[in-house]
């Protein structure tokens, strides 16, 4: 399927068909338009897309978990190392054993300094092959934080290349060879984190000094602690990817932007503007573990909730003038990044990162014309949003 701008497909089946529709956007007008919460019978599952309501949905973090009671971890991956990486994931779970290392987390992220990894980011960017553009665009942010978190250059592309592997467990959509794949690359990773956190102090600035020493940790680092260094990176790899090549598309789109391109400045609001207008994730699931009424609805126990990011970005009750693309706002709001106790303290890496990235490709100047002209689509997904350029 080509989208690009004089090939958009019809309207989207359902919130989830939206994820990788060529325009979806006034699809989800329509949402908003529509009940706060419907119920929808083909999914079995209710859908939100006003931002109010999703907001109060992100906050209601007793009543509505990030993952069912009944299933914490994924039954096809679990028992596996995949399976225990993502057992320990505080982005992933809510249980009390994970509030441990959440602020931690936050505070090593928080105390980064963005000005040092973004010189870092555009070196390392610059030394991965732009072509395929669309392996690039996941390359250039995951080794990128590889690097922060103390791997050596020579380590970057095996990093990339197990991290590939192992984000294949987080969809539903991946086959068992696929998730087979996932847990050898989890076996991997979570070795080689280990071995780096066991070996000599690390640099500093890294994230890793970061977490040992906001964790107060020595080695041995707890498996937990080390499974969400692994998730950091695998937050970093699809998310960041699509932020990337959608803010590629809109330099391609919007005929302002590539001047704007040249500073620092601009490509960071570039970066900045697209997490909101067309953002990498569009949408999240809550899990109802007790009633609740939200938006005078009630919700059961075993309920499940589409809250529908990309439709509240441009909730004109959130932003005004929602479908424009405007670098400059006075207050930009999104919850892309979600909101609340699960909201995602990487958001300023993530956005510097993605910067760096799109500075590197379109440094080595590649026909903008051209590209736009073959097109692209969209990674099957569920939630993501990564484009695939022809």
């Amino acid at each position: 399927m080509n989208t690009s701008p004089t090939s958009l497909a019809g309207r989207p089946a359902d919130p989830v068909a939206a994820v990788t529709h060529a325009d979806p956007y006034p699809f989800y007008a329509e949402l908003r338009a529509g009940p706060p919460l419907a119920w929808n019978e083909t999914l079995r599952l209710w859908v939100t897309s006003r931002a109010e309501v999703v907001e109060s949905l992100l906050l209601a973090h007793g009543a509505l978990r990030v993952r069912p009671a009944a299933e914490p971890v994924p039954r096809a991956i679990v028992g596996s190392a995949a399976g225990e990486v993502f057992g320990h994931l505080v982005r992933m779970n809510d249980g009390t054993a994970h509030q441990a290392h959440r602020p931690v987390l936050q505070r090593a992220l928080a105390g980064l300094d963005l000005g040092a990894v973004r010189a870092a980011a555009l070196r390392v960017a610059h030394g991965v092959p732009v072509q395929p553009l669309s392996d690039a665009l996941f390359s250039m942010p995951v080794r990128a934080v590889a690097h922060l978190l103390g791997f050596g250059d020579e380590a970057l592309p095996r990093v990339d290349r197990w991290m590939r592997d192992f984000v294949a467990c987080l969809s539903p959509l991946s086959t068992a060879e696929q998730l087979q794949g996932a847990s050898a690359a989890a076996g991997e990773l979570m070795a080689r984190f280990e071995a780096l956190a066991a070996g000599a102090a690390p640099r500093d600035g890294t994230l890793l000094s970061a977490v040992l020493a906001e964790g107060e940790a020595s080695a041995p680092l707890p498996r937990s602690l080390l499974a969400n260094l692994v998730g950091l990176l695998s937050q970093t790899c699809d998310a960041t990817a699509g932020l990337l090549g959608n803010s590629l598309i809109a330099v391609m789109r919007e005929p302002s932007l590539p001047q704007a391109a040249q500073t620092q400045g601009g490509l960071q609001a570039i970066v900045e503007e697209t997490a909101r207008h067309d953002p990498s994730v569009h949408n999240t699931r809550r899990f109802v573990a007790e009633t609740v009424t939200i938006a005078d609805t009630p919700l059961a126990a075993g309920d499940t909730v589409l809250l529908v990011l990309a439709a509240a970005n441009r909730d004109p009750a959130l932003n005004p003038e929602p479908e424009r693309f405007s670098l400059v706002r006075a207050r930009r709001r999104m919850l892309g990044f979600g909101h609340g106790v699960h909201a995602c303290p990487g958001q300023a890496l993530a956005c510097t990162l993605a910067a760096a990235g799109l500075e590197a490709v379109l440094h080595r100047r590649p026909d903008l014309a051209a590209l736009r002209e073959r097109g692209w689509h969209y990674r099957p997904s569920v939630a993501a949003r990564i484009p695939v350029f022809h």
